[in-house]
């Protein structure tokens, strides 16, 4: 009797939560946006949704960039989702469904809760850019059998990727994952345009421009090679952590003077192991200094263990390690959409000595020939044009020409 009591109150706690949670998204969200849907459409208006970062993020700038040389409007809302408390998260989906009631274009980059619950009319187009290249992790109903992410009834009633017009992915060979992800299967919408904010790795005036930012920021790297270590988080997106099987200590010990570490965590976590003091002048944090993209233009060498971002370092054709210490809690935790050892393009490691040793044999044993096997493979679309693209069959999906791009 005693430990029933105590399991009712959260019984009871869940089950509001339930229905709060459907009243918001059946009733509140889909009235606002008919209300929304009253005023005068906005042809050309472009609505860039962030779910949670607070500014717009790197995934938009190049697009909104290229619309607005071809004469459109972009705004940007930022839902806040895991940092914001829950009464203004609802608050801002619910201004999200009156602004999209009347705007030509919707942007997304995550999945969308708010948006999938909306009867969405035909004249307003839904874009789907995505957060990551390539398909590595499993994600949406890919992990309806796993622990990660809503139970499969859960995303059945609570879609979070219904009502896309388009979905733009790095290359043909990925197609199928984010279809399974999305429930698209057979229907075209997702599309091997490419990645857009890829295309600055092109641009050799911005890779050159990033290096000397980092140089600048970090003092201590200037003439050293540098080491990239960007992990992703570990736990639900709730909990998020920082993953702790590597010793920097030991890291610091084995691989000499000549190498500057740069760690990059997940922007998730916010608490972050403790760099030892030793360390201190050849190992900085820049998860909150500097961009990932800068990180990646400079580094020599990037060590990841689950991240996509391996599919965009894979762009410079630089080496590459895999430092999967909890790779069997992981798989079972998540889940990859291909045979994890088979599929990265560079040493799976498992111990920080391990590590140590590749790092010290990258002179000798770096062979260029599978990076650019994998790059081609999951990025083939990814070009320096993808922006360009992505804008064109934006203005196609509209049902308009294509307008002339202006000089910029």
């Amino acid at each position: 009797m005693p430990r029933s009591s105590k399991l009712i109150p959260a019984t009871v706690a869940r089950g509001l939560r339930s229905l709060v949670r459907d009243a918001i998204f059946f009733v509140a969200l889909p009235t606002a946006y008919r209300l929304g849907c009253l005023r005068r459409m906005r042809q050309d208006t472009a609505l860039f949704v962030e779910e949670t970062k607070t500014e717009l993020s790197d995934n938009y700038t190049l697009l909104v960039n290229e619309l607005r040389s071809r004469g459109l409007t972009c705004k940007f809302l930022s839902l806040g989702h895991y940092r914001l408390g829950v009464l203004a998260y609802y608050t801002r989906c619910l201004k999200l469904a009156y602004q999209s009631g009347s705007v030509r274009f919707i942007v997304l980059n995550d999945a969308s809760a708010p948006i999938s619950c909306l009867p969405i009319r035909g004249q307003t187009k839904v874009v789907q850019l995505w957060h990551a290249c390539g398909a590595f992790k499993k994600f949406g109903m890919s992990t309806a059998s796993k622990i990660f992410g809503d139970s499969e009834a859960e995303k059945e009633r609570h879609p979070y990727y219904e009502n896309l017009s388009l979905v733009t992915v790095s290359s043909p060979e990925v197609v199928w994952a984010y279809e399974e992800a999305m429930s698209l299967e057979g229907k075209g919408i997702v599309r091997p345009l490419g990645v857009s904010r890829t295309d600055v790795f092109f641009d050799r005036c911005y890779v050159d421009a990033a290096c000397k930012h980092i140089d600048e920021v970090v003092p201590a790297a200037r003439g050293k090679k540098v080491l990239l270590y960007a992990p992703t988080f570990r736990g639900d997106l709730k909990h998020p952590k920082a993953p702790s099987g590597l010793d920097l200590q030991k890291l610091c010990d084995q691989i000499g003077d000549d190498w500057m570490v740069l760690i990059k965590h997940h922007p998730f976590v916010s608490q972050r192991p403790a760099i030892p003091r030793p360390c201190a002048n050849s190992v900085v944090d820049v998860s909150d200094r500097l961009p990932i993209e800068e990180c990646l233009c400079r580094a020599d060498a990037c060590v990841t263990d689950y991240s996509s971002l391996v599919f965009e370092y894979a762009l410079f054709g630089r080496p590459m390690a895999f430092f999967a210490y909890d790779l069997s809690d992981y798989d079972d935790w998540r889940g990859f959409y291909y045979d994890y050892d088979q599929m990265t393009p560079g040493p799976v490691v498992t111990s920080t000595d391990g590590l140590c040793h590749w790092i010290n044999d990258i002179g000798t044993s770096f062979d260029a020939t599978e990076v650019f096997a994998f790059r081609d493979r999951f990025m083939s679309a990814c070009d320096g044009h993808a922006t360009e693209r992505i804008a064109d069959e934006m203005m196609r999906l509209a049902g308009d020409d294509v307008p002339a791009r202006e000089a910029l």
